[in-house]
């Protein structure tokens, strides 16, 4: 058994008697250290920016939220509230109403979702750690105030230092369309914004954090919510998580959704995996076609050790020694570059993750590309390069034993 890989070995390090096998071989080799390298360091980014991506939605997306079934909003009442409350595991619970909402800004009109929240989202929600203009508050004494993003507050030429309100305009529910008079059947309400947040492109866009009070008055509503929303103590994990989510469900019924931070953002969070497989598999097909290189240079060398082959075949070797022979010269190759890849690509992923060597072109949030170097990455890497290699290898084998000899 230990025959084979003793050959192969010899064969891979020993000069040629044609230098052009050597040069490609090491140009197979290199080949494959580079894309296992770019495949290590271009995940990590991905992860990077996955994370990044997942911690700025954390300031906006609560670890559960409560929802109805069926309809918009409910009346959280009962005792399945209070034993929430009472979880230790629980940091705080929210009370959230929002709907899409027409806007009026001095002269600017527009389009936006409006989120009320009660005085616990206010004083403890983590988006003031977002704020990029003004100071995140939402009263200020018996004024209304609003939190705008960044995107609707450019588009709406919204500035908290101005003294111009926020008019938010919605349709009645209770009162019928007049044709003489259209406007009376649409509820309006004032606010003054305070600061801007912000998050990301597609949050910046649309939201505006209002207080719950004042959108009850232009929903025509008492005590209804849309949702609840629930934040985790740190310290607990998803265990933790996953027991809560179970346990709630099950208190509430059908009746209403207790969804997790991945459901409430289902597509997008699917959309990000998905991304990263066609990363990978694209990748992949790169180092396929650079693993080609080693099956020339197999196959060259197959041809000059013809005069070996015949010699082990006197010496009593079968065929399939001699394939085992060959297969696993090729695959050392492979391997071979697989080793450096592995090296280059783990060492400047670490060295971007201490020191931010590459950095971030224009204003970001972070300075450098993020990086976050994961062991499945690797063993994904791993196989998948080494499957590639092994397979390569097979296909001049294969060839030279379907020729017929004489």
């Amino acid at each position: 058994m230990r025959l084979a890989p003793f050959i192969a070995k010899r064969y891979l390090f020993v000069k040629k008697s044609h230098n052009v096998i050597n040069i490609i071989s090491a140009i197979s080799a290199i080949g494959m250290a580079i894309g296992t390298a770019a495949l290590i360091i271009i995940m990590s980014v991905y992860n990077g920016f996955d994370s990044l991506v997942r911690s700025m939605m954390s300031n906006v997306e609560p670890d559960l939220m409560i929802t109805p079934a069926k309809g918009k909003v409910f009346v959280p009442e009962g005792e399945v509230y209070d034993w929430i409350y009472d979880q230790p595991s629980v940091m705080n619970m929210c009370s959230v109403l929002q709907e899409q909402v027409f806007i009026n800004y001095d002269g600017q009109q527009g389009i936006a979702k409006a989120k009320g929240v009660d005085w616990i989202y206010e004083e403890e929600s983590p988006l003031r750690d977002h704020i990029s203009d003004g100071e995140f508050r939402l009263h200020r004494g018996d004024v209304p105030l609003a939190s705008v993003g960044v995107g609707l507050a450019y588009d709406m030429g919204i500035n908290p230092r101005f003294l111009s309100p926020i008019e938010i305009y919605f349709p009645s529910r209770t009162r019928r369309i007049s044709i003489a008079n259209p406007l009376a059947a649409v509820e309006s309400i004032k606010v003054w914004p305070s600061s801007t947040f912000s998050v990301s492109n597609d949050i910046d866009a649309d939201l505006m954090i209002v207080p719950i009070e004042e959108m009850r008055e232009l929903l025509e509503y008492d005590d209804e919510v849309s949702a609840i929303e629930i934040r985790m103590a740190e310290g607990y994990g998803q265990d933790e998580l996953r027991r809560l989510q179970t346990e709630i469900s099950a208190r509430l019924g059908e009746e209403f959704k207790v969804k997790d931070r991945f459901q409430q953002n289902e597509s997008l969070y699917k959309m990000m995996k998905y991304e990263k497989a066609a990363i990978y598999m694209i990748l992949i097909f790169v180092i396929i076609i650079i693993a080609f290189n080693i099956f020339g240079s197999l196959s060259m060398l197959i041809i000059e050790k013809k005069d070996d082959i015949e010699t082990l075949r006197s010496l009593g070797a079968e065929d399939k020694l001699i394939k085992r022979i060959f297969v696993l010269e090729g695959w050392m190759i492979s391997l071979t570059g697989l080793a450096g890849g592995l090296i280059a690509g783990i060492g400047f992923t670490l060295l971007q993750q201490q020191f931010g060597i590459i950095k971030m072109p224009g204003q970001f949030l972070v300075q450098a590309y993020p990086v976050i170097l994961s062991l499945s990455d690797i063993i994904i890497t791993v196989a998948g390069v080494a499957l590639i290699g092994y397979l390569i290898a097979l296909l001049p084998v294969a060839a030279y034993y379907r020729k017929p000899r004489f």
